[in-house]
């Protein structure tokens, strides 16, 4: 499989699934866009995944190519089909991009914190395997506020209520992070926006805090993203 993954910042990769899709032989072309990267024609991909990003939907202005990316996201899903998968932002902008909304989160979300499957995503291909309640990375200040029509919410929490989202057959997208390793947090915590979240929810030992709920959990993160790899390339093969 050729993959083009979307990225919003050069830390923001897709992680451990480097490691999977090495393994398997897949290969993907990144598309650094904060950097000025153009994005390419979709021809010659076989899925879509977009990252995340310090930066919000709404921030045009600030950043025009996200008002490309976002269509360039919908030819991909909603014209070509293409399978997707989407992280944090990427979770965000496919929910934007396919006539959802996005807003600022009431409570942001910061720290290892539980997430709960839904009865739909209990029973759907891409939890396979995972327990209906479990521990992952957050670090978002804004949140899908209502979901595109077509959508299905997997997942969810007490201060976000679309943790996880199906798009029909093909398109899944996830708020939190599992694409965790072992130097994540030291390397978002470089990025401003995400040190000034940290600072407010955990003051300045924020990064040391967070690094040591990581590095708890690290194992059992790269446990469910192996299975959730497996489970999104189960639902990639669906028509």
């Amino acid at each position: 499989m050729k993959i083009l993954v979307l990225q919003h910042a050069a830390v923001e990769h897709p992680g451990i699934f480097r490691d999977f899709l090495a393994e398997d032989g897949h290969v993907y072309d990144a598309i650094e866009l904060d950097e000025g990267e153009p994005l390419p024609g979709l021809d010659g991909y076989e899925a879509l995944w977009v990252m995340g990003g310090p930066m919000d939907t709404w921030q045009e202005d600030a950043h025009p190519w996200l008002k490309d990316e976002k269509a360039f996201i919908r030819e991909a899903v909603a014209e070509r089909g293409l399978p997707y998968l989407g992280l944090c932002l990427g979770h965000q902008l496919l929910a934007d991009a396919l006539g959802g909304e996005v807003g600022p989160s009431d409570i942001p979300e910061i720290g290892v914190l539980d997430v709960q499957l839904t009865e739909v995503g209990a029973s759907g291909v891409i939890f396979d395997g995972l327990p209906e309640r479990f521990p992952c990375l957050q670090w978002h200040s804004a949140e899908v506020k209502k979901m595109p029509a077509g959508a299905s919410c997997l997942a969810t929490s007490p201060d976000c209520a679309v943790q996880a989202m199906k798009w029909e057959t093909r398109a899944f997208s996830a708020q939190f992070h599992i694409e965790v390793e072992a130097d994540t947090v030291d390397n978002w915590s470089e990025i401003p926006e995400y040190a000034d979240a940290l600072n407010k929810a955990f003051g300045d030992e924020g990064v040391a805090k967070l690094k040591a709920d990581v590095d708890v959990e690290i194992a059992n993160f790269n446990k469910m993203a192996e299975r959730l790899y497996i489970n999104w390339l189960q639902m990639t093969a669906q028509t």
